[in-house]
């Protein structure tokens, strides 16, 4: 009997693309370990930030990853794209900029706060919730410990990793994450100094996002282990829209 044919997903990088951020340099080198390694066949698809904004425009997609890259030429866009993915049970990654505007889309979307900001967007504004860090995390490295139970612990096989950041900006915990997770979002990972690392939506098939940029682990010929987390989510979801109807998704 001739074997049916790996299934491929479709999957849309929101961001900016650009050869000065590494993480976007590393995408095409981590799709060709996920083939080759682990038989995770993805067809890619760059979606520039202002594009996102268009009605639709992520709808068809089997996963959504919103890569690092911020300031994005359009906020609204990103945010687009990741209320989709939320809402319509798409797979999804956020990384760096994508894990802050995971935050900042649900907190409006989801919980109401529709007048939080980012501070790199809007640093006028009077409700900030993504605000300059005390330390800049560019090009550091540094622990992240994961909750019991949580994806991120599954994902990874251990309840702490030490991870790539670069970023300069992260959520004030103060007020506004108490309100996220009163409304569903658990917060799954944290550095050593307490603060919020990883966001995940349990119930969701997979919705994770991350202030560390799993782009950067290693040489890039392995990915890290929330990258394959994806594309196996990507994959199921390729299989259970084309089963037929009554059928259930197989489990890759």
């Amino acid at each position: 009997m001739t074997e049916a044919p790996a299934p491929v997903a479709r999957i849309a990088l929101i961001a900016d693309r650009s050869p000065s951020v590494i993480a976007h340099t590393r995408v095409p080198l981590l799709l060709s370990a996920l083939a080759a390694r682990d038989g995770l066949l993805l067809d890619a698809y760059w979606i520039p930030t202002p594009d996102a904004e268009e009605p639709n425009a992520v709808r068809g997609f089997d996963a959504v990853w919103v890569l690092p890259g911020s300031p994005y030429r359009s906020e609204a866009g990103a945010l687009a794209a990741i209320r989709t993915a939320r809402e319509d049970g798409v797979p999804f990654l956020g990384t760096c900029g994508g894990f802050q505007h995971a935050l900042l889309e649900f907190a409006r979307n989801a919980c109401g706060l529709t007048g939080v900001a980012h501070a790199e967007n809007d640093p006028d504004a009077d409700d900030q919730m993504l605000t300059p860090l005390a330390c800049s995390l560019v090009g550091h490295e540094g622990v992240v410990r994961l909750a019991p139970g949580s994806l991120a612990e599954s994902l990874l096989g251990a309840d702490h990793s030490l991870e790539r950041f670069h970023c300069l900006y992260g959520p004030d915990g103060s007020v506004h994450l108490p309100v996220l997770e009163s409304h569903g979002l658990r917060f799954s990972g944290w550095d050593e100094q307490g603060q919020v690392r990883v966001a995940e939506l349990p119930g969701h098939p997979f919705f994770l996002a991350s202030l560390f940029q799993p782009e950067q682990y290693g040489d890039g010929s392995r990915p890290h282990p929330f990258v394959r987390g994806l594309a196996r989510a990507a994959v199921a979801h390729a299989v259970g829209a084309r089963e037929p109807e009554g059928q259930g998704a197989r489990t890759v």
